[in-house]
C-alpha cells in the first residue's frame, strides 16, 4: 500500500474500534486516538451517530484516526451512503493528533432539527 492511496479518515460513531460497523475497517490501519477543533455537533440519529460542522456553538468530537486505502474508502463510502447522500466525505480539523495531510470525516447530510445532540464521545453499542 503506498501513501498515495492512502486516504486518512476520521471516525466517530459505529466505525470505530469495538462498535458494530468496524468490521468495515479490518485490513485498514489504525493510527491513534483523535480529537477533532471545538467546529461540530454530533447527533444521536438513532442506531448511529450524525457528524455536523458548527462554527459557533460546536465543541470536540472524540474519534479515532485510521489509515484507509482506496478500495477501503470506496467500502466506506457504500456503507455511509456517499451516493445516496445520506453522509459525505469531506475534510475534518484535528487537534489530536496534529498530522500534516488533509483528514476526512463522514458528515450527516440530513435534518437535524429533531435530533437530540450526543454529546462530544459515541459510546453507544449498536
Amino acid at each position: 500500500m503506498s501513501s498515495e492511496t492512502e486516504t486518512l479518515i476520521f471516525v466517530y460513531g459505529t466505525l470505530k474500534r469495538g462498535f458494530c460497523r468496524a468490521h468495515h475497517l479490518t485490513g485498514q490501519t489504525f493510527l491513534a486516538k483523535a480529537v477533532t477543533r471545538p467546529n461540530y455537533l454530533m447527533y444521536d440519529c438513532g442506531e448511529y451517530p450524525g457528524l455536523v460542522v458548527d462554527i459557533e456553538d460546536g465543541v470536540s468530537i472524540q474519534g479515532e484516526l485510521w489509515s484507509v486505502d482506496e478500495k477501503g474508502v470506496s467500502l466506506l463510502d457504500q456503507v455511509e451512503g456517499v451516493a445516496e447522500n445520506w453522509f459525505s466525505r469531506d475534510p475534518v480539523e484535528l487537534i489530536n493528533p496534529a498530522v500534516n495531510q488533509p483528514v476526512h470525516a463522514y458528515y450527516f447530510q440530513g435534518d437535524v432539527t429533531h435530533l437530540s445532540r450526543s454529546g462530544s464521545n459515541w459510546v453507544k453499542v449498536t
